[in-house]
């Protein structure tokens, strides 16, 4: 296998660019949903009983989005070796290392997973359950600017040859070619 590009997001755009720029669009996807989302509801109060279990939810996003990526992978019954590290001493985020190298499908498939099964039905419960629309759009928004590494990830591995394999390397992506 010949290596055609290693991706290392920190390098490429740096750790403080990253969080602005995830922050930002959740900001932006919040301001964009708010507005449809608040005139088909019309003026409902929403329910403060909503809030912790909203608070409790959003610590534990990151170890939801992480253990969604390995999912596909399980369902599919790929080798994957499961690590985790405990961020905050309570959260605990789950990080995955294949056995062999995926195909770029699979790659993509492991990369939309938390779109549909977070951020999808995140806006399907903002549109049915109007008292608590607005925490379920909070939810929803915050992880979309969680999966902004994810859709970066995506654009670049869909720039790929249609043949390539993807290996995790320690800090990124490696993009391998099979040798003629």
């Amino acid at each position: 296998m010949n290596c055609w590009k290693t991706i290392k997001l920190r390098k490429e755009i740096g750790l403080n660019r990253i969080i602005l720029t995830s922050f930002f669009l959740s900001i932006l996807t919040f301001i964009i949903f708010y507005v449809p989302f608040s005139i088909y509801h019309g003026p409902n109060r929403s329910h403060e009983a909503g809030f912790i279990p909203f608070v409790i939810s959003l610590c534990f996003l990151p170890t939801i989005h992480s253990f969604i990526h390995i999912l596909p992978l399980i369902m599919m019954k790929k080798r994957v070796k499961i690590n985790y590290k405990l961020k905050m001493k309570y959260v605990p985020i789950f990080t995955y290392y294949t056995k062999s190298h995926m195909n770029k499908n699979i790659l993509i498939i492991v990369l939309l997973s938390p779109t549909v099964f977070i951020t999808m039905p995140g806006m399907i419960t903002t549109y049915l359950y109007a008292e608590y629309y607005l925490y379920s759009l909070l939810f929803t928004c915050i992880h979309v600017g969680v999966s902004y590494i994810d859709f970066w990830y995506l654009v670049q591995i869909k720039r790929a040859p249609k043949k390539a394999f993807i290996q995790n390397a320690n800090d990124g992506l490696d993009i391998l070619l099979k040798a003629n």
